[in-house]
């Protein structure tokens, strides 16, 4: 049923990673949550079909009465953010993107690294954002093609392999600051920083998103206790186990077909 509540925020995921930026938005506010995980990943899709995906969840949400949406995933930002603006002007609208500047602003030597989709380091988006905040450093894109689906299969011999060569690959490059560039990217940080050492500095952006949600809709943030409703294209099992690990919340979740 459509939400009564006029702070309730709409957040949407290609599937669990969406969850990072929750954990910074919940309980303070009420939160619609949707996981396309039946369509996931979206690093590895067209730029059409991550807009098409957009834009279908984004009018189910706001159907269900979204206030405001947050769009918890790098890729659709890159690849949607424009097309959802264009489709609903009046909309409080939320995307996330690599945190380059604040990691630049941390990074003692300017060698940063940002650990992104190849989805995103290959969008426009993305190439204004470097030439924006890279042109005096020394910037590492690293794609990471299969780290969003193993952490949402969450496959941990396959994620030790992968974390083994992204961190071999950072260490080969020097860099001493990393750019999360991705929302599932959180839930594996503390693996990731056990292979870097303490040196390097990880940089995830979810504080940042909640700070911009309480900016265009203060009262989403107004520290009540929100609810939480989660919806999945894929596996809600999957989706609910999820929320219990990375939320401590047992909640079940609902199918979605849209």
């Amino acid at each position: 049923m459509p939400s009564t509540c006029p702070c309730t925020l709409g957040v949407f995921d290609s599937g669990v990673g969406g969850l990072s930026v929750l954990r910074a938005l919940w309980p303070q506010a009420h939160v619609l949550y949707v996981a396309d995980s039946g369509h996931a990943p979206y690093g590895e899709k067209t730029p059409e079909q991550v807009r098409a995906r957009s834009l279908a969840i984004a009018g189910w949400l706001q159907a269900q009465g979204a206030a405001a949406l947050v769009v918890a995933c790098n890729t659709a930002t890159a690849h949607a953010v424009e097309a959802l603006r264009e489709a609903w002007p009046q909309w409080p609208l939320v995307g996330v993107e690599p945190g380059l500047k604040p990691a630049l602003a941390l990074s003692p030597s300017g060698r940063v690294a940002v650990l992104a989709t190849p989805g995103t380091l290959a969008s426009a988006r993305y190439a204004r954002l470097a030439r924006s905040h890279a042109a005096q450093a020394e910037v590492l894109a690293l794609p990471c093609p299969g780290l969003a689906a193993a952490i949402e299969a969450d496959d941990a011999p396959g994620l030790g392999r992968l974390l083994d060569d992204i961190a071999h690959q950072l260490q080969a490059a020097q860099v001493d600051t990393v750019v999360l560039g991705c929302t599932h990217y959180p839930f594996v940080a503390t693996e990731l920083q056990a292979r870097l050492g303490p040196a390097v500095q990880l940089v995830d952006t979810a504080e940042a998103i909640a700070r911009r949600v309480q900016a265009l809709l203060p009262q989403a943030m107004a520290g009540h206790n929100g609810l939480l409703q989660l919806w999945t294209t894929g596996e809600p099992a999957a989706l609910s186990r999820m929320a219990r690990r990375w939320l401590g919340v047992d909640l079940p979740a609902a199918a979605l077909a849209v």
